[in-house]
């Protein structure tokens, strides 16, 4: 019997450990391996079948399962299968190496965060003779007699976000509702308690960007929308997890079928990282804190924005990510395609006559963005804004406070 260990990192230092245990069948030797195998019976012919026989067929589309190989298919149900059924060690059926293994077992998680008691370690016996992998052990962090109890309460907890959306809600606000959810109520730490699953963010409140991602999904899938889960590195270094999200817009078309007007609709894909939206990582400007406010940028972004920080790590193909229909300042009348001084002047004087407590801009590119720092900041296009909140607040002096992205081209002014 021989032994090896692989380890294999995931985000926010998620080792998921496989220990191999090779079987040999000794022909020659004294005593021959002998297993006894359970198989599939009856009318049933595939795992696929079994799956829905027993109730198990999924009910969310599986991104990961549509990008692996074919021959694949088979050993993800059985491995799906397994784990609906809390069978946590026995036998696996499918003729499968160690890295398909491998490969299979992370696109199951990958799907479905309702497999919330999965811990990052997993046990394999490969078999001597033919390669394959013939049996399993997982680790795991909740029993199998607790599961359903805290399924329960993970379910609830879930609908308790979803009674918050407004009836009517758009794909896009349902997405939106459930970002912001999930950063006002969950407190960033990597010491979290099991914060790699979904329970950190929904239960105990506290988790890392696997359960801020996680969750995200979990809440969405239950809403009937697409999110997948992707993995990858920051730029400055470590292992990262977030979300990609589908967003399909219908409309009636002038052009009838039959008399009956046509629906036109066109699909998008976007990017969401709630962990950065959490404004913990925003630090402060000055004595502003600007923790208490939410990061907007990672909420529907596309790669073009994305990519200048986040580097997927290729274990699947990804679609373009390349529409801004849904960039969070386009929405709300924050964004400047290019640099007009008028424009941005009237801008910063609404926003003070409105008494705000400050104002955000976004450029549409290097250059206006530039620009705009320069006639803010060097040229004095704020002159009118400080005189009227130094009469308005009665005082001699006035001291403002900016912020710049130049990832995003943006810029925020605090006025008070």
């Amino acid at each position: 019997m021989y032994l090896y260990r692989r380890n294999k990192r995931r985000p926010d230092c998620f080792l998921l450990c496989m220990v191999v245990v090779l079987c040999v069948t000794l022909l020659s030797g004294c005593s021959i391996v002998t297993r006894v195998k359970y198989e599939l019976t009856g009318s049933v012919e595939t795992w696929e079948e079994l799956a829905a026989e027993e109730g198990y067929a999924s009910s969310v589309e599986e991104y990961y399962y549509d990008n692996l190989s074919e021959k694949l298919h088979g050993a993800y149900r059985e491995l799906y299968v397994h784990l609906m059924r809390n069978e946590d060690s026995g036998e696996f059926l499918t003729a499968v190496s160690v890295e398909e293994f491998w490969e299979v077992y992370y696109a199951v998680l990958a799907d479905h965060p309702e497999i919330f008691w999965m811990d990052t370690s997993a046990q394999v016996e490969e078999s001597g003779l033919t390669g394959t992998v013939v049996g399993y052990q997982f680790s795991v962090t909740v029993e199998a007699d607790e599961r359903d109890a805290m399924r329960t309460e993970l379910e609830a907890a879930a609908d308790a976000c979803i009674a918050q959306i407004p009836a009517g809600a758009s794909d896009y606000e349902k997405i939106k509702c459930v970002y912001e959810y999930i950063i006002d109520t969950t407190e960033y730490d990597s010491d979290s308690i099991d914060s790699q699953n979904i329970q950190s963010v929904l239960l105990y409140h506290s988790s890392v960007c696997a359960g801020y991602s996680r969750a995200f999904q979990y809440i969405l899938h239950r809403l009937g929308l697409f999110c997948t889960y992707v993995t990858g590195t920051i730029v400055d270094g470590g292992d990262h997890g977030w979300n990609m999200v589908r967003i399909t817009e219908t409309e009636q078309s002038e052009e009838t079928v039959a008399g009956i007007p046509a629906i036109w609709a066109e699909e998008a894909y976007y990017y969401v990282d709630v962990t950065w939206g959490d404004p913990v990582f925003a630090g402060s400007v000055g004595d502003y804190d600007m923790e208490s406010t939410i990061n907007y940028n990672y909420l529907c972004c596309t790669e073009y924005d994305l990519f200048k920080t986040h580097i997927p790590d290729g274990d699947i193909p990804l679609p373009e990510c390349t529409s801004d229909a849904y960039d969070y300042y386009k929405l709300n009348g924050y964004y400047y395609e290019s640099f007009d001084r008028d424009t941005i002047y009237q801008a910063l004087m609404e926003s003070v006559w409105e008494n705000q407590n400050h104002i955000v801009m976004k450029f549409g590119s290097e250059e206006a963005y530039e620009t705009a720092q320069n006639e803010l900041f060097e040229e004095n296009l704020l002159s009118d804004a400080g005189q009227y909140l130094m009469r308005q607040n009665g005082v001699s002096t006035w001291n403002y406070r900016y912020h710049t992205d130049d990832i995003f081209y943006l810029i925020t002014i605090y006025w008070n």
